[in-house]
């Protein structure tokens, strides 16, 4: 908060007209230095630099997860740690089971969906997560 205070401060500083005086500068070396950090921070939040960060773009977005054991999510992410442990809102969950016909071999492939409210998936589950969705 201290940071974003500072930034309205040199703002407002900006657009006041100079006194000439000797304590015209009221902001110290050191808010003006905040408030350019601040302002670096909001600008490299729109960049990708490590891969956490196009999850971090997607909160609040809606995401496809992929899961061991063909299980597939579609919902909106709320919030996610660097585990990938994710809080999922509006969730589509698809199970696909694969059983092979013992007559004529024949693989069968059944898939289930349901719908969550609320779902925590566990990060060491996952093995694709995607802001866009994917169709197979």
């Amino acid at each position: 908060m201290r940071l974003r205070a500072c930034v309205e401060k040199c703002r407002r500083e900006e657009k006041m007209p100079s006194s000439g005086g000797a304590n015209d500068n009221n902001v110290s070396n050191e808010d003006q230095a905040n408030a350019l950090a601040y302002q670096q921070t909001n600008i490299d939040e729109s960049t990708v630099k490590e891969p956490l960060d196009l999850v971090r773009l997607s909160l609040d977005e809606r995401v496809y997860v992929k899961l061991r054991n063909d299980r597939e999510l579609r919902g909106k992410l709320h919030s996610y740690d660097q585990h990938l442990n994710m809080l999922l809102g509006e969730v589509e969950e698809i199970t696909t089971i694969r059983e092979v016909d013992e007559e004529t071999y024949e693989e069968i492939i059944k898939s289930n969906k349901r719908n969550v409210p609320y779902l925590f998936v566990r990060g060491d589950a996952v093995t694709l997560i995607s802001p866009h969705e994917i169709r197979s």
